[in-house]
C-alpha cells in the first residue's frame, strides 16, 4: 500500500457497522503496525469482503483463550474495548492461510452483535482520547522515555533504535500505546492500558507497568552477570589446574592433595586402629577427598585426621618389674613416705604375677610440700613409663576434660587425650594435681566428667567429644593429688585409694634437707660441693627458728637463701668457701622468726595448749580464760565456729554441775563474767576437738591451778564429762613433736590412731589416753600453790 493510501486512511471515518475478527493471544494497539495470521472459512471470508470494500475491520480480544474461529461467539466473550485497524497487506499462502500486515487506526466500543453474515459483525462505537496537556503530563512523557530507554539497553532482543523512536513521538496517548505495545507485559495487562479513554491516567499506568518491567530487567542482568562471573572463575580455576597437573605430570610430580589422602590413608592402616575408629577415620578420610584443599572445612577433617593418627591405640611401654630396682629408685628420690611406696611395690607385684592388671587410681592427700607431685615423678621413673602431669586448680570447663565437638571453630580434645598424645604411650603414670580445687559453673563440672576417667571399670571405653570413640584409659596408671579431701565430690572420692602424706619429723626434715635440698640448692645456684659446708645444727635450727610447716617447701627457701648469699660472696672475691652454723644464720636470714614462749604462756591458771588440724598440717592452739567481776555472763573471742562456741558452753555447764567435786564454790557463776579467747583472732576455727582444752582452761582458772609444762591436749567432750575420740591425730602429734611437746592426752578410742606416728616421735613424746574428763584433769593440772591455800 502506498503512503497516500495510508494518510487516506487515516482520515478516513469509521462506519457503524464492522467486521469483527476474534482475536487470542495477540494484541493490537492504536497506530501499532501488526502481521497477523489467519485461518477458516468465516475469517478468510472476512478479509476477502475488506479487501473488496474500505479495508476497515474491528479486533476484539476474547476472554478466554482458545480458538478464535470456533463459534459462535456472544457479547460477554469479548472485553469491552477493541480496536480498528486497516489492513495494509494481504497474501494468500497454499495452505488455505491468509498473512496480514494491519495498522490500528483507533479504539472501539461493541454495542451489538449482528448476524446475517458467515462472519461476525458488529455496531461499534468510535472512542477518542482525553487529552490534556499539562507539565505532569510533560513529566510522565519524559519518565516514560527515560524507562524504556534502559528497557532497551537491557533487552538483547529490542532493537537500539527502539529508543531515538521514543524520543520523537509528541503525541502523550500514542507514547502510552506504542511503549505499551512493545512492553512485556500479560494481555490482561494491556487490555488495560486499551481501556483507559483519559491519557493521564493511561500514562500513569504505562509508567507502573515500564517500571516493574526495569526491575525485572535489572535483577535479571544482575543474576546473568554473577552467573557469568562464577562461570569465568571456575572455568579458570580449571584450565589452571589443568595446566598445573599437565606440568607436574612433565615433572614426573604427582598431585599434592592426592599424596596428602594417601598418607592419611596409609597412617590409618599402619596404626591399626580399633574397628569403630577405623570406621570414623575412613568416613571423615572419604569427605576430606571431597573437599577442596583451600575450604575451612579441609582443615577441620585434615587435624582431626591428625589427631586420630597420632594418639598412641596399641603403643606401650614395657613396665619394669624389678621390684628391688623399683625399691631402689623411689628411695633415691624420696625419704619416708612408706605408706606410698608400699603401695607402688604392691602394684609392680601385682603387675608381675597377673600382666592384664588394670591400673590404681591413686589420690596423694596431704599439706603443701610434702612431696605428693614429685612422688608421682618418682613413680614414673621407677615403673620406666612416661610421665604426664596436669593441673586441675581452678578448671571449671567441662571440655577441659571431655573436649569440644567439632562444630566449634578451634576445637581441640580435652586435656586428657592431649596428654596421652604427648606420652605417646596408653599406658603413662598420668597426674591429675590439685583435684581438690576444681571448680563448677554454668559451663559445666569437670569433676563429674573425671567420674568415668578415674573408673576402671567404665574408663576402658573412654568417650572424648572431640575424637567421638571410645579410647582404652585402663592401662593408664592415674594419680591425682590434693591438700584436702572434704572439697572432693564423695563420687568421686570413692573411686580413688586415698594415701595420706601428713608431714615430716624434725629428723625426716633434717634428712631430706641434707640428702636433697642442700645439694639442689648448692648446684642451682652455682655453688660446688666444696664452696659450701651447712651443718646439720644450722639445719635443725632453720627447721625450728624459720619455719613451721609440715612439708619442707619453705625450708628449701631459707637454703636458697643462704647458698645465694655464699654465691655473692664468693663472686665478689670476700671469701674461698663457707661453713653456715646456727650462729651464721642471722647474717643470711635475718633473726629467729618462731620463738618457744609455749612454757611462758601456760605459766598462769587459765592458759591451756591444745592441738588443731589444719589444711597444712597440724598446728598448736593455746585457749586462754579469765574472769571478772559481773552477772553470770559467757563471752567467747578469737572467730570461733558454732560447734567450738558450744563446746565452751558445754564445758562451762558442766563445771558448774560438778563444782564441788572440783573443789569449786557452787554460787561461782552468780557474781562473775569470764571470758574464753583463742589467740591468733584473724584466723577462722571451729571444730569439736578443743573441748577438753576449754574445759581444762575453765577448771584451770577456777582452781588456781597452773596446766603442765610441755603438754598439750585434744579431745571432744559430752555433758556427762565423757571424752570422745576426734580426726588428725597424726598431723597434731607431729606439730606438738616440732612444738617440744613432751606429754600429750588423747582420747582412749583415738589409741589405734599411733600406729602411724613414727617410732622416734612416740619415744620421745608420753601419750595418756583418757576417757572421761576428771581424768584429764587430774593429769593435766598441778597442785594448788601453796599461796593460793
Amino acid at each position: 500500500m502506498s503512503q497516500k493510501a495510508s494518510e487516506e486512511l487515516k482520515i478516513a471515518s469509521i462506519p457503524e457497522i464492522l467486521p469483527v475478527l476474534p482475536l487470542a493471544g495477540a494484541f493490537v494497539f492504536p497506530k501499532m503496525l501488526f502481521p497477523l495470521e489467519v485461518s477458516g472459512d468465516s475469517a478468510i471470508s472476512l478479509i476477502d469482503e475488506a479487501m473488496a470494500g474500505d479495508r476497515l475491520i474491528g479486533l476484539a480480544m476474547l476472554k478466554q483463550a482458545g480458538d478464535p474461529t470456533e463459534g459462535p461467539h456472544k457479547m460477554e466473550d469479548f472485553y469491552g474495548v477493541g480496536t480498528s485497524v486497516a489492513i495494509l497487506r494481504m497474501a494468500k499462502t497454499a495452505d488455505n492461510k491468509t498473512q496480514l500486515l494491519l495498522q490500528g487506526i483507533g479504539r472501539i466500543r461493541i454495542v451489538e452483535l449482528l448476524e446475517g453474515k458467515p462472519y461476525l459483525r458488529a455496531r461499534v462505537e468510535n472512542l477518542e482520547d482525553r487529552e490534556t496537556r499539562d507539565i505532569e503530563v510533560e513529566a510522565l512523557m519524559a519518565n516514560i522515555v527515560g524507562l524504556f530507554e534502559r528497557i532497551v539497553k537491557l533487552s538483547p532482543f529490542l532493537p537500539q533504535e527502539f529508543g531515538a523512536m521514543a524520543k520523537s513521538i509528541a503525541e502523550p496517548g500514542v507514547l502510552a500505546d506504542i511503549i505499551a505495545s512493545v512492553i512485556n507485559s500479560p494481555i490482561e495487562e494491556k487490555q488495560k492500558i486499551l481501556d483507559i479513554l483519559d491519557v493521564k491516567e493511561r500514562l500513569r499506568e504505562v509508567t507502573r507497568l515500564i517500571n516493574h518491567q526495569v526491575e525485572i530487567l535489572e535483577l535479571g542482568s544482575k543474576i546473568q552477570t554473577q552467573v557469568k562471573d562464577d562461570m569465568d572463575k571456575n572455568q579458570r580455576e580449571y584450565y589452571l589446574r589443568q595446566q598445573l597437573s599437565a606440568i607436574r605430570k612433565e615433572l614426573g610430580e604427582s598431585d599434592d592433595e592426592k599424596v596428602e589422602i594417601e598418607e592419611y590413608r596409609a597412617k590409618i592402616e599402619q596404626k591399626k586402629l580399633p574397628e569403630e575408629a577405623k570406621k570414623e577415620a575412613e568416613r571423615e578420610l572419604a569427605r576430606l577427598a571431597r573437599m577442596h584443599p583451600s575450604s575451612a572445612e579441609y582443615t577441620v577433617a585434615a587435624t582431626y585426621l591428625d589427631w586420630m593418627t597420632a594418639l598412641p591405640w596399641h603403643e606401650r611401654t614395657e613396665d619394669n618389674l624389678d621390684i628391688k630396682k623399683a625399691r631402689r629408685v623411689l628411695d633415691e628420690d624420696h625419704y619416708g613416705l612408706e605408706k606410698a611406696k608400699k603401695r607402688i611395690l604392691e602394684y609392680l607385684a601385682v603387675r608381675k604375677l597377673k600382666p592384664d592388671s588394670k591400673g590404681p587410681i591413686l589420690c596423694f592427700a596431704g599439706p603443701p610440700g610434702t612431696g605428693k607431685t614429685s612422688l608421682g615423678h618418682s613413680i614414673g621413673r621407677a615403673l620406666g613409663r612416661k610421665f604426664i602431669r596436669i593441673s586441675l586448680g581452678g578448671i571449671h570447663d567441662e571440655a577441659e576434660i571431655r573436649g569440644h565437638r567439632r562444630t566449634y571453630v578451634g576445637a581441640l580434645p580435652g586435656r586428657i587425650i592431649q596428654g596421652i598424645r604427648r606420652a605417646e604411650s596408653m599406658n603413662p603414670v598420668f597426674m591429675l594435681d590439685e583435684i581438690d580445687k576444681v571448680g563448677s559453673d554454668f559451663r559445666g563440672d569437670p569433676s563429674s566428667a573425671l567420674l568415668e576417667v578415674l573408673d576402671p571399670e567404665q574408663n576402658f571405653s573412654f568417650s572424648d567429644h572431640y575424637l567421638d570413640v571410645p579410647f582404652d584409659l585402663s592401662h593408664v596408671m592415674f594419680i591425682t593429688t590434693a591438700n584436702i579431701l572434704e572439697t572432693i565430690p564423695p563420687a568421686l572420692r570413692d573411686r580413688m585409694e586415698v594415701i595420706e602424706l601428713p608431714g615430716y619429723t624434725i629428723d625426716e626434715k633434717i634428712r631430706i634437707a641434707q640428702r636433697y635440698l642442700v645439694p639442689r640448692q648448692t648446684a642451682e645456684n652455682g655453688l660446688k660441693t666444696e664452696q659450701i659446708r651447712i651443718t646439720k645444727s644450722a639445719i635443725s635450727k632453720i627447721i625450728t627458728g624459720y619455719t613451721r610447716e609440715a612439708g619442707v617447701r619453705n625450708i628449701e627457701r631459707e637454703l636458697a637463701a643462704i647458698c645465694r648469699g655464699v654465691a655473692s660472696q664468693i663472686a665478689e672475691g670476700v671469701i674461698e668457701k663457707a661453713k653456715i652454723t646456727a650462729r651464721d644464720l642471722h647474717r643470711f636470714l635475718g633473726p629467729v622468726r618462731i620463738t618457744e614462749e609455749a612454757d611462758a604462756r601456760t605459766a598462769k591458771p587459765g592458759v591451756v595448749r591444745g592441738l588443731a588440724w589444719t589444711p597444712v598440717g597440724g598446728d598448736i592452739l593455746f585457749i586462754e580464760a579469765t574472769s571478772m567481776k559481773g552477772k553470770g555472763g559467757l563471752t567467747l573471742t578469737g572467730q570461733l565456729g558454732d560447734v567450738m562456741k558450744e563446746s565452751a558452753t558445754a564445758a562451762l555447764s558442766f563445771i558448774r554441775a560438778n563444782a564441788e567435786e572440783l573443789g569449786i564454790a557452787k554460787d561461782f557463776f552468780e557474781g562473775m563474767d569470764i571470758h574464753i579467747h583463742v589467740p591468733s583472732g584473724a584466723i577462722p576455727k571451729d571444730g569439736p576437738s578443743a573441748g577438753v582444752t576449754m574445759l581444762t582452761a575453765l577448771v584451770s582458772l577456777l582452781t588456781n591451778r597452773t596446766v603442765k609444762k610441755e603438754l598439750a591436749m585434744t579431745g571432744e567432750i559430752t555433758l556427762r564429762g565423757l571424752v570422745l575420740p576426734v580426726g588428725g591425730i597424726k598431723e597434731k602429734v607431729l606439730a606438738a613433736h616440732r612444738a617440744g611437746v613432751k606429754t600429750i592426752i588423747l582420747p582412749k578410742w583415738n589409741k589405734k590412731d599411733l600406729e602411724e606416728i613414727p617410732a622416734k616421735v612416740k619415744r620421745e613424746i608420753t601419750f595418756h589416753f583418757v576417757d572421761e574428763m576428771l581424768e584429764v584433769l587430774r593429769l593435766a593440772l598441778d597442785k594448788v600453790p601453796e599461796s593460793a591455800k
